[in-house]
């Protein structure tokens, strides 16, 4: 199995080296040469497996030989071990044919640990083999941060730097990245939006001279590892409900688009999904695009739902790489265009696009209704990303189709907005009790390349 970039100008890699390399030089995004089939037996046969076993099922095709199977399932087996539920992704029936996907029982209480904690795992294995050492650069928007440093921390052959935007995550978010004391891990408060962070982390990818002097790896969702964990739990909820035997249907709350991908992936590989469905907050850049074949950035709304505060989704370009037939000249337009405010979808490729994706969006007040409506209703207290996932996929979902849709955090990470509309707040599992008490160690940061750059030059272990 080879990896090749969106843009087309970086050389094919091995899993391995994909992994451990996050962008690729050129710019672009690394995806799979070709997307491995699983028939329909294959899928039948996890029927009645635990996570780890669909696990091993649907993500060593990709891997290649750079590990072994025992090897690779130990690793598995290490990742999911501190997770608190039996299941790892528990399925909750909210109405007739509505199911919540319960992704938040890692060790962050959010989806990102489905995939970061199994990408620990490899980091390890892979640099402890090679001898080597690498820094791992973040731009979060609330999960992927936390995730990130729960993942990595205390490894000896990483060090971890986050960026998130000050004052735009929950306190929860932000005590989860602030409080760890480990020393290879650093929490970087830039002033500035969550698109700020991410633009910073990719001019350090696109600065090779500093790239290659650090080390520098990823860990975002640019990261095919990450997309590739996130498959995973598309095909252990679907079996659950039947398939292969029959098709279901997933609404996915999503602003940088890596979850709603994993499960398009998903699909190429032979699961019977009927519709993805985006589900967005009031920064609504993917279900405009969606309707119009318009993607135009604006000025992100700082909302209830911030993971999803975003107008740049970097997941986006492997969507369109397929709907532009796998043209990286094409895509390399595009991205040269969005510099500039953004870029019109041909025809074609949005055809192409709407073959696999719906849309719809949400306001902060129907938000918060819908936390008290399902509260109420449904017997499900929600954060308010997956308030946002369960408004939309009640507004889309079909009579015949059973429609997942992705818990993506526990409510307790964003208490104010769940006891604003509830009434109730929702408190922090016991493992975490004490984490208002914990003390915080942060640096505020501008938003400048080159001084990044030289901070994290100056704390790196050698």
């Amino acid at each position: 199995m080879r990896y090749i970039s969106t843009r087309g100008q970086s050389p094919a890699l091995s899993f391995e080296e994909a992994m451990l390399s996050g962008l690729a030089r050129d710019g672009g995004l690394y995806v799979p040469e070709s997307i491995p089939q699983l028939s329909i037996d294959d899928i039948r046969a996890m029927q009645g497996q635990s996570y780890e076993e669909v696990a091993f099922r649907v993500m060593r095709p990709f891997v290649g030989d750079g590990f072994s199977d025992a090897v690779f399932a130990d690793l598995i087996a290490k990742a999911y071990a501190g997770f608190g539920h039996g299941a790892r992704a528990p399925l909750v029936q909210l109405a007739p044919n509505h199911f919540l996907l319960e992704l938040f029982h890692g060790p962050t209480l959010a989806f990102k640990d489905f995939a970061m904690q199994l990408i620990g795992q490899l980091f390890q294995e892979a640099l402890e083999r090679r001898g080597e050492r690498v820094t791992i650069v973040g731009a979060t928007s609330g999960d992927t941060g936390s995730a990130a440093i729960e993942a990595f921390k205390g490894l000896k052959n990483v060090d971890v730097f986050i960026l998130y935007p000050h004052g735009r995550v929950s306190e929860v978010q932000r005590r989860q990245m602030t409080t760890p004391p480990e020393d290879n891990v650093h929490a970087l408060a830039l002033d500035g939006s969550f698109d700020d962070c991410q633009a910073r982390l990719k001019d350090m990818f696109n600065h090779f001279e500093f790239r290659d002097s650090v080390r520098l790896a990823g860990v975002n969702s640019i990261n095919w590892a990450r997309v590739l964990a996130q498959v995973v739990y598309y095909f252990s909820s679907a079996v659950s409900l039947g398939a292969p035997d029959r098709a279901v249907s997933f609404t996915v709350p999503t602003g940088n688009f890596g979850d709603i991908f994993a499960g398009y992936i998903a699909k190429r590989m032979g699961l019977p999904i009927d519709r993805l469905v985006i589900a967005t907050n009031q920064n609504d850049i993917l279900d405009r695009c969606m309707k119009t074949g318009a993607y135009q950035t604006g000025t992100v709304e700082p909302s209830i739902s911030p993971s999803m505060d975003i107008q740049v989704s970097s997941n986006f370009e492997r969507a369109l790489f397929d709907a532009y037939g796998r043209d990286g000249g094409a895509v390399a337009q595009l991205m040269d265009e969005l510099k500039q405010g953004g870029f019109s979808v041909s025809q074609g490729a949005l055809e192409a696009l709407r073959e696999h994706f719906d849309s719809g969006r949400v306001s902060e007040q129907e938000t918060l209704d819908w936390i008290t409506k399902a509260n109420t209703s449904m017997g499900e207290l929600l954060c308010p990303h997956s308030a946002i996932g369960v408004a939309v996929a009640e507004a889309q979902r079909a009579a015949d189709v059973p429609m997942i849709t992705l818990a993506t955090a526990h409510p307790a990470k964003f208490p104010d907005a769940v006891e604003k509309a509830s009434g109730i707040r929702p408190p922090l599992p016991n493992r975490m009790a004490d984490l208002y008490e914990r003390s915080e160690r942060v640096t505020r940061v501008d938003n400048d390349l080159a001084s990044l750059e030289s901070l994290i030059q100056e704390r790196i272990k050698t």
